[in-house]
């Protein structure tokens, strides 16, 4: 195998739409990436010694297509086979925690994705109890482009395979993504990626941007990338790291981010807005001037980089001042319910919410915990533990306390 399969790509340009990876714990979404970009994306010392994805990682890859054979042929690096290809197209993976425990990163990640990677293992049955609930989750969240990877195909028979393949096709007939395209693969031999890479083009386009509009961005990570040590004189301010959903935003620009920061009075925990210059902004390695809708890019700010480090600013939004969504300290939510819980092994049927039960609520890239205090026709009024921005249409994840863990039990709409 050539020694370029194993480096990480180079990134021409900014990436314009963001790929989520979904599935269960330990079917190689990571893995997968890894082969894809040269990134290995769970970096952090925790994930590293567990060898699960905890937080949201990230990685950028380049598309390219190549005229061979008089046909086509898709890759993430710019020569194949000894002929030099044309770049179509630059997107940012957003690598989601597969493991139940973290679902609620997993919605965060959903937040900003434009289309998804739902990996399956071929050697386990299918659907296991987290490929279940993350394809739910993309599925309320309006998440409607899917390609399904096959991994792992290199430890089972040709026959396994194929029953696999029917367990899966089956699985995904119950679902909105019954006519996904199913890519065999091997993330370690790096068998049929190039497929997987020609489906991801040809499956998953860029949605429609407005670069027009005031900036809006999802802030799904945050970072102090001061090292420990450092003189005071040299410490740089903390660093947002999201998806611009609308607008654009050029360094030196001031930036509003909503909640902010929080504190308690009288009992309750308030917020209070941030204000911040945009001193530098990146995507992977490339600096820029302007950053636009689509991928994931890096603002650095003149915060304290005491607010953004561990992500401690995870669930806000950005953007241009007097121009985002209100705070909310409470909300009205039409919730569907579903007819099971979503993410167990056996069938359990949902139950009613009842008043005074709380939930768990994804909106946009924040969670947060409400207690319903009021019911009425289908409409679920909730205070709330801390705030979240969240606008009239926008999509909640619903959870509820089934055995003393969070499971998904229906999709809500802010009112």
């Amino acid at each position: 195998m050539s020694e370029q399969m194993y480096q990480e790509v180079e990134i021409p340009r900014q990436p314009e739409l963001n790929i989520g990876s979904a599935g269960h714990v330990d079917h190689g979404k990571t893995t997968i990436i890894q082969a894809l970009t040269g990134r290995w994306t769970a970096t952090h010392s925790e994930e590293l010694r567990r060898g699960i994805t905890i937080k949201i990682g990230y990685a950028d890859m380049p598309i390219y297509r190549f005229g061979l054979g008089g046909g086509e042929i898709y890759w993430s690096r710019p020569r194949y086979n000894g002929v030099d290809g044309e770049l179509v197209r630059v997107v940012s993976f957003v690598d989601c925690p597969g493991h139940e425990s973290l679902m609620a990163n997993m919605l965060s990640g959903a937040a900003v994705m434009d289309g998804a990677m739902l990996v399956i293992a071929a050697n386990e049955s299918v659907p296991r109890p987290q490929t279940k609930e993350h394809a739910v989750a993309l599925e309320m969240l309006g998440v409607k482009n899917v390609v399904v990877v096959q991994n792992k195909i290199d430890i089972v028979s040709k026959e396994e395979a194929y029953r696999n393949y029917e367990a899966i096709k089956e699985f995904l007939s119950t679902t909105s993504f019954a006519d996904a395209p199913i890519i065999p693969v091997s993330a370690i031999h790096r068998v049929n990626l190039h497929y997987l890479v020609e489906a991801l083009y040809r499956y998953i386009p860029p949605r429609e941007r407005y670069p027009g509009k005031p900036l809006k961005m999802f802030v799904i990570r945050s970072f102090d990338i001061n090292k420990p040590g450092t003189n005071y004189r040299d410490v740089v301010g903390g660093v947002l790291g999201g998806s611009i959903l609308e607008g654009r935003v050029r360094v030196g620009d001031e930036i509003e981010i909503l909640p902010g920061y929080l504190y308690k009075e009288g009992g309750r925990i308030r917020h209070k807005p941030l204000y911040a210059t945009v001193e530098s902004l990146s995507s992977g390695r490339l600096k820029l001037d302007v950053a636009y809708p689509g991928g994931l890019v890096g603002i650095q700010t003149d915060l304290d980089p005491s607010l953004t480090k561990s992500d401690g600013m995870v669930g806000n939004v950005a953007g241009a001042p007097d121009s985002l969504p209100e705070v909310r300290y409470e909300l009205s939510l039409d919730i569907e319910l579903f007819r099971y819980v979503v993410g167990t092994e056996e069938s359990l049927e949902v139950r009613p919410i009842s008043r005074g039960e709380p939930l768990r609520l994804n909106i946009g890239p924040a969670t947060t915990l409400g207690v319903v205090t009021s019911i009425s026709d289908g409409i679920y009024h909730l205070n709330l533990s801390r705030p979240v921005v969240a606008e009239e249409g926008w999509r909640a994840a619903v959870a509820a306390r089934y055995d003393n863990k969070w499971r998904l039990v229906g999709v809500g709409t802010v009112l």
